[in-house]
């Protein structure tokens, strides 16, 4: 079924404790900031809409108002989401990646500073590890294509007409696979990121019935928990929005939804990346990256070329105008 070891899994996230606690003052600030720009939105258009003649005015201008300043805190959140990756996700993954391996790891509030100096020994700058997250995040669908979804792994006649949908399952599971080549990138301790991540990004693909086998249980576990917890957070986001002026019931549908992501985010995300990176450690061990999945993916995907452009820049010698040299072979 699946090859992860649940009970280790949790004792990592219960040693990254400082770490999980850090998201969830994030993710739980970020909530409250989707709160508080939602009313305070509604609030501003509840008042205007008492200056127009309609008497269904403040409703109205408190329902858009709304909507803007949802939308205002949403445009915000995505101009900080490399700021959140370089020095939230990537510092515990680090930290992970110590303990999946059984090496030492700071206990308390100061793991947060070492694991957050090991990754900017990797990448100086918050942009080049957004940039390399980007380029690998551009490679997934080819991943999925190439392994032929789950055709590859379930020839069943007659289920045909629900492949599609079983397959868009699998390109949701996919989602972490930038935390695991990130994970894989630090393990390497590289001073080339972008080439290590095009190793990283192979040796997924050319194991990637196990991966993704693996990463569908995980999805379905984790929806499954989620969507328990947007039941359980529907009472107090009601209860939020009952302060709020006008009929804006409806918005505690909304606030759920961002009550039950920030709880995911928080708790169950880690626990998905700390798994899938440890079967990938462990089923990569004694592999070397396959030069024909390296030409597939260099076919398939313009964002794998454009890794592997990078990767070969990372060799080019100082000051030199030449071509780079080749980056290692696969």
């Amino acid at each position: 079924m699946w090859d992860f070891d649940i009970g280790r899994t949790l004792g990592i996230l219960a040693r990254t404790w400082p770490f999980i606690l850090l998201r969830l003052v994030v993710y739980f600030g970020i909530t409250m900031g989707y709160i508080l720009a939602t009313g305070a939105g509604a609030g501003v258009g509840y008042g205007v809409g008492h200056i127009v003649a309609d008497p269904d005015g403040p409703l109205t201008f408190a329902f858009w108002g709304g909507i803007l300043g949802f939308g205002a805190i949403s445009l915000l959140l995505y101009w900080l989401r490399e700021y959140i990756l370089y020095m939230i996700k990537a510092g515990h993954i680090a930290a992970m990646v110590l303990l999946i391996d059984g090496r030492d790891l700071p206990e308390g509030q100061g793991q947060i500073a070492y694991a957050r100096n090991i990754v900017t020994e990797r990448f100086a700058e918050a942009n080049a590890l957004f940039v390399l997250d980007q380029l690998v995040k551009g490679v997934i669908r080819a991943i999925t294509g190439l392994i032929g979804g789950v055709a590859a792994f379930l020839p069943i006649p007659g289920l045909q007409g629900i492949v599609g949908f079983i397959n868009s399952v699998i390109r949701m599971s996919l989602t972490y696979v930038d935390e695991i080549i990130l994970g894989y990138n630090i393990r390497a301790e590289s001073d080339t990121p972008f080439d290590t991540a095009r190793q990283g990004v192979v040796l997924y693909a050319q194991n990637g019935a196990t991966m993704v086998r693996n990463a569908v249980w995980l999805s379905v576990f984790m929806w499954l928990i989620a969507i328990v917890i947007f039941f359980f957070m529907l009472a107090p986001a009601a209860a939020v929005l009952y302060a709020m002026p006008g009929q804006l019931a409806g918005w505690s549908f909304v606030l759920a939804i961002v009550f039950a992501w920030a709880l995911k985010a928080a708790l169950l995300e880690p626990f998905a990346i700390a798994a899938l990176m440890a079967v990938y450690f462990r089923t990569i061990e004694t592999q070397t990256p396959n030069a024909e999945w390296d030409r597939k993916l260099s076919d398939a995907s313009k964002h794998f070329r454009e890794l592997k452009a990078k990767a070969a820049a990372q060799f080019r010698p100082a000051g030199s105008s030449g071509p780079a040299e080749e980056p290692r072979p696969a």
